[in-house]
């Protein structure tokens, strides 16, 4: 009975220790098991960490797409800052040089040959006199480049973009131009529009050259737009005045600069009688502007600008 005891005891002993064995191999295994799921876990969290990481490096390319047309724009050209008073007379081949005035974006461009070719402006953005430091004669600065060519007595230092329009003086804004287009043909008449207007949208100037050698242009050509109309204004750099003469469509008699009239007898221009003269009873009297200060009728009318030119 003791013996049965004892067998008993023993069997009750072997199955406890093999249950215990296998429990131990059962967390043993349970174990290695679960750092694979952790590490299956942890391989999709960095797979979901890569693509964020790949969406981020994404973003920045949709943000730079917008300097992409001015990219565009300057491929082939050097951009360069030259101070928008910069008197000097040279200009570097395949450029291109903001010549706004402040924070305005007036792009001029050169060619290979150093001459300017072009300029380009979203929106013209008339001078502000009143909050931008303008000298007495309406110019940002007191002279401009000197281009090649103005030397000349009947050439001008002409601004594709004048300064009452917000442009520069320095050699990339500056061209020789006839004098008379320059201050009373149809460059001061297309300025004179922009002026009226209010400036500007979508404005581009194309110039253009006899041949390689020289700086003075032979021809201009405007595009802008205008309370939505598109207008394009082209002309050669030449007198008007003497094409017009030549052409025979001046339209009246000349101004007389000698003063033929030296008694200063109004009274056949003067149809009101007040003593003064205006433009259009000038006009009407057969005298083409400008009215110069040497001319007989000149103290007899208004120079508002007093520039010594009425009319222009």
């Amino acid at each position: 009975m003791k013996k049965k005891v004892n067998y008993l005891i023993l069997l009750l002993t072997t199955i406890f220790m093999v249950g215990c064995t296998n429990l131990e191999d059962a967390s043993s295994t349970d174990g290695e098991t679960d750092p694979q799921e952790v590490t299956t876990v942890n391989t999709n969290e960095n797979s979901d960490k890569e693509e964020t990481i790949t969406s981020v490096v994404e973003e920045p390319v949709v943000e730079e797409k917008p300097t992409q047309p001015n990219d565009e724009l300057f491929s082939g050209y050097k951009l360069i800052e030259v101070d928008g008073g910069d008197l000097s007379r040279y200009r570097e081949p395949n450029i291109v040089v903001d010549i706004g005035y402040g924070d305005r974006e007036y792009w001029a461009f050169t060619n290979e040959y150093g001459q300017l070719v072009r300029v380009i402006a979203d929106e013209i953005i008339l001078q502000d006199d009143s909050n931008e430091p303008v000298l007495s004669s309406g110019r940002y600065y007191s002279d401009e480049a000197k281009v090649p060519g103005v030397e000349s007595d009947v050439l001008d230092e002409g601004h594709i973009i004048a300064d009452s329009l917000g442009g520069v003086s320095n050699a990339y804004n500056i061209t020789p131009q006839d004098i008379t287009l320059n201050r009373h043909g149809d460059q001061a008449y297309m300025e004179n529009v922009i002026r009226s207007a209010g400036g500007a949208t979508n404005f581009e100037a194309i110039i253009t050259y006899p041949n390689t050698e020289t700086q003075i242009p032979s021809s201009y050509q405007y595009t802008y737009t205008l309370m939505g109309n598109e207008i394009i204004d082209t002309f050669d750099n030449v007198n008007p005045d003497e094409v017009n003469a030549s052409l025979g469509i001046t339209g009246s008699e000349p101004s007389d600069s000698t003063g033929s009239n030296t008694n200063g007898d109004i009274s056949s221009v003067d149809t009101n009688g007040n003593g003064q003269v205006t433009i259009k009873e000038a006009k009407a009297a057969g005298f083409s502007m400008p009215i110069t200060s040497d001319h007989w009728l000149y103290p007899y009318m208004d120079d508002r600008d007093n520039d010594g030119l009425v009319g222009e």
